[in-house]
């Protein structure tokens, strides 16, 4: 009989039992099995641009895939940050009627554009009960960060928005997730192969051959500050791949054994377009026998206004 060392972990604390762990064995890890699942990201729905139907066309095609799950790397609407409750509620129900189509078990991950009233634009107080990340929690029923399991391979999901105490934001994974990482992924059995799913990019290549607007802005919202610190933590475990999200364009990054894969959005260039090449789409990811690969998909929306220098602030 396998033994699974989390649930057992579970019920000596429950028990209240004090017992030394027998050694296991990579025999006792469960092998990893082989499926797809859909990593899709950055829809930024919206009234505007006929952004509503493209999604609709572009979950209609993630369902076809019949995957086994899908993951949301972030920036479901456009916009929370800088609006007002009214806005930022209506777009959140816009993505909640299209997201119905995809008819899988769907995971998600916070992006920027997700998090409600930030910015002083907005007008919203920071006591507003739905200020900062609560309407996000609210309307997908759970943490911005935590794990699941799905035949022998390890998901997490991480939070990079962090909203600064001047109202604006820092792509960073803060201290107490940090923690909560390494002690989620300490739990894993030798050799389990781990799948993480971020919006803000902790490796890309992405400057090197795109132009990147830094100047005035006073914090790192292109790429995780501290991806030094979540990399050292990777150190220690099986990751086998990265998700990301957030720049929009189609990307695969080979680093110490990972896999960093950047997938285009589904909304291209922000509903205009293919951004820098890399039209709308998402990405599917096969896993086999604890290896990773991907390829990206398309799904025949044609923008309303064709701009490839078009670009909003990330």
């Amino acid at each position: 009989m396998q033994l699974n060392r989390r649930n057992f972990l579970k019920t000596l604390a429950s028990a209240g039992a004090a017992a030394v762990l027998p050694p296991l064995s990579l025999d006792d890890r469960p092998q990893p099995g082989s499926f797809d699942f859909v990593f899709f990201t950055d829809t930024h729905i919206q009234p505007e641009l006929d952004a509503a139907r493209g999604c609709d066309m572009c979950f209609r095609k993630i369902a076809s895939t019949q995957s086994d799950f899908a993951i949301m790397g972030g920036d479901h609407v456009f916009d929370a940050f800088g609006v007002n409750a009214a806005r930022a509620s209506m777009v959140f129900d816009m993505y909640g009627r299209a997201e119905k189509l995809i008819g899988m078990s769907l995971h998600n991950a916070i992006g920027n554009h997700d998090v409600f009233g930030v910015l002083t634009r907005s007008g919203v107080a920071t006591t507003d009960p739905a200020f900062g990340k609560k309407m996000y929690q609210e309307r997908m029923g759970r943490d911005t960060f935590y794990s699941f399991d799905h035949k022998g391979y390890h998901f997490v999901i991480l939070d990079s928005i962090q909203p600064t105490a001047d109202r604006l934001w820092e792509a960073r994974v803060d201290e107490p997730q940090l923690q909560w990482l390494r002690n989620d992924l300490s739990q894993l059995l030798a050799g389990t192969p781990v799948v993480a799913v971020i919006h803000c990019p902790l490796v890309t290549a992405f400057a090197s051959y795109a132009e990147v607007v830094s100047a005035g802005r006073k914090y790192n919202t292109m790429t995780v500050a501290n991806a030094s610190e979540v990399l050292e933590i990777f150190e220690h475990a099986n990751v086998i791949a990265v998700l990301q999200g957030h720049t929009h364009v189609n990307e695969v990054v080979a680093y110490k054994n990972t896999q960093y894969i950047t997938s285009g959005a589904v909304c291209g260039n922000w509903w205009h377009g293919p951004r820098l090449g890399t039209p709308e789409g998402f990405s599917v990811i096969s896993l086999r026998e604890g290896k990773a690969t991907t390829r990206y998909e398309t799904y025949g929306f044609h923008s309303v206004a064709l701009d490839e220098r078009w670009r909003p602030g990330l």
